[in-house]
């Protein structure tokens, strides 16, 4: 019996690590590393140990002879990968060839290297927490944990669909580190609104910004701006009970959904939309998106693309995942002829080749929309304009051979990626929407540092962040080897003190795990993992008193 990699892979190659015969590739060493949509382990050396199952944060590995119907694909692909090659290096014919163990090498550089450092990490979020693991495991460097929201987690806690619980569960990983006793956290504090950049900077030895990409990239089309046309990020914030999202912002009363873009996010709130809210009832997805949804009249959600299926941006995980979506029909729109004939001479572990045997259908304005629940995705179509308003609504299309094609929907999504925003302070490249650093040392900012989205666009799951968080730290601890960190002029106390006298709503990490039992005691009575507190008031009265606050009718 083997192991194999499912839908959920993080890729922070953390089953790598333990993996005493080298069967999981790519690793981090290795070039694809950083492009794989996935990590696949090799049946032709596994020796069956468990290690990997056992370490990975999202219970993504599973023995192959446990898989589900919805996941013995994943045995297959993970052969694929590597047919045609040879087996992994471990792989040998009298057994499995053991790591040959050394002199230990650290990768970090040791605390006598230097002074006692005191590193600010700004964002709770994937990126931010490996930095501050890094730093927390290999050093013996103080942590503060700032965040702009009053509870930590970022895009874990409100990007991840409700649906993939053990994705959010790398999240369990991190929360460990918010009562380090190295750590101080002060969340409710807003770089720029709070502080500024150059207070942080003079109570600290260094600061890293993980603060992400937090908006979204626009259509540049006429009628974008129209009642029922958002982004694919509010919508997310939205079932995911962010504090910044308007509770009854979403208009639902229409039978179809357009869907602008290709990715993963795309796929996830298409997936939402038609999903059965019965099913979701059983996760942590927002009190009143779960209401809504119970309410809805969508049955139907049109993903558009701009190229074919051979290019789409998605994962192969996720497009599998909507294969097997309960009571949900997944359907290929065949207006152009390109798209049939690439998912035709597509190979079987290729994008384009998962959607073969799918029925093929026609969508336009006259095309009505069935009783049943479907997705529909169309190829070789961009939105040109957005028609109409209220129930009348049409997106104007391109057909592919230089014509368009109106379709009738309620509602317009835009999921074309994100985009990071300026902190205040720091040096910012609005063609990018990153900040300018070398390794992740910001340009012309001393004890400056950035990880994750900021630092090299959006792009890369939670596990890419992994690698990406060890560049930045190393490139910082390079810094105060070679003594060039400037010297703060404030300390832990005197930055607390500022901190609180700015923003009075300010929770430290005993207020976070108030919060966190209000909402597992929540979700308990409900029967779900949790029950998310969905304003910054209730977060912030849950965090003072150390109870669930009564809640305005």
């Amino acid at each position: 019996m083997t192991y194999a990699i499912t839908q959920t892979c993080c890729n922070d190659a953390t089953c790598v690590a333990v993996c005493p015969v080298n069967c999981i590739h790519p690793t981090p060493e290795e070039r694809a590393f950083g492009s794989t949509e996935m990590l696949h382990i090799d049946p032709r050396a596994c020796i069956d140990c468990g290690a990997c199952a056992d370490a990975c944060p999202v219970d993504a590995i599973f023995p192959v002879d446990s898989l589900s119907v919805a996941q013995r694909e994943y045995a297959d692909i993970n052969a694929a990968y590597y047919e045609g090659g040879e087996p992994s290096a471990a792989a040998e014919v009298d057994g499995p060839n053991f790591h040959v163990w050394g002199e230990p090498v650290f990768g970090r550089s040791l605390p006598s290297d230097f002074g006692p450092l005191r590193v600010a990490v700004v964002g709770t979020g994937p990126a931010g927490m490996y930095a501050a693991q890094d730093l927390l495991l290999h050093t013996a460097a103080e942590v503060t944990l700032i965040d702009r929201l009053p509870v930590a987690g970022g895009l874990v806690r409100y990007g991840v669909a409700p649906d993939h619980p053990a994705t959010k569960k790398v999240g369990d990983t991190f929360s460990r580190f918010h009562s380090h006793p190295r750590v101080r956290m002060h969340l409710g504090i807003e770089v720029g609104r709070d502080v500024t950049a150059e207070e942080l900077a003079a109570h600290h030895d260094a600061v890293i910004y993980a603060v992400g990409a937090s908006t979204d990239r626009r259509l540049g089309i006429p009628g974008e701006d129209g009642p029922g046309c958002l982004s694919a990020t509010s919508f997310v914030a939205w079932y995911n009970a962010h504090p910044e999202a308007v509770a009854q912002g979403v208009d639902l009363s229409a039978e179809r959904v357009v869907v602008v873009g290709n990715g993963n996010v795309a796929l996830d709130v298409a997936r939402i939309l038609v999903a059965d809210p019965e099913a979701l009832a059983g996760t942590d997805i927002a009190a009143h998106a779960l209401e809504a949804l119970r309410a809805s009249r969508v049955r139907e959600v049109v993903v558009l693309g701009r190229r074919g299926p051979e290019d789409a941006a998605y994962t192969r995980s996720e497009l599998l995942a909507l294969k097997h979506l309960p009571d949900v029909e997944l359907v290929v729109d065949d207006h152009d002829p390109r798209t049939g004939a690439a998912i035709d001479v597509a190979g079987a572990g290729e994008r384009a080749g998962l959607l073969r045997g799918l029925a093929r259908v026609r969508t336009d304005a006259a095309s009505p929309v069935g009783a049943g629940r479907r997705i529909v995705l169309r190829f070789h179509s961009e939105p040109v304009e957005v028609l109409g308003d209220g129930d009348a609504r049409t997106v104007r299309v391109t057909d592919g051979g230089g014509g368009a094609a109106d379709l009738a929907a309620g509602m317009l999504l835009r999921a074309i990626g994100y985009r990071g925003l300026p902190v205040p302070g720091l040096p910012f490249d609005e063609a990018s929407g990153t900040v300018p650093h070398e390794g992740g040392r910001v340009a012309g900012l001393p004890g400056g540092y950035v990880v994750g989205w900021i630092k090299r666009g959006p792009s890369g799951g939670i596990g890419a962040n992994r690698t990406c968080a060890a560049e930045t730290v190393g490139t910082l601890l390079a810094d105060a080897v070679a003594g060039t960190l400037p010297a703060p002029t404030g300390d832990a106390k005197a930055f607390r003190r500022l901190a609180r006298r700015r923003n009075r709503r300010v929770v430290d990490a005993r207020g976070l795990a108030a919060i966190d039992r209000a909402e597992r005691d929540r979700g308990r009575r409900d029967g779900r993992p949790r029950v998310k507190l969905a304003t910054v008031e209730e977060l912030v009265a849950t965090a003072r008193a150390g109870r669930l606050p009564r809640l305005s009718r």
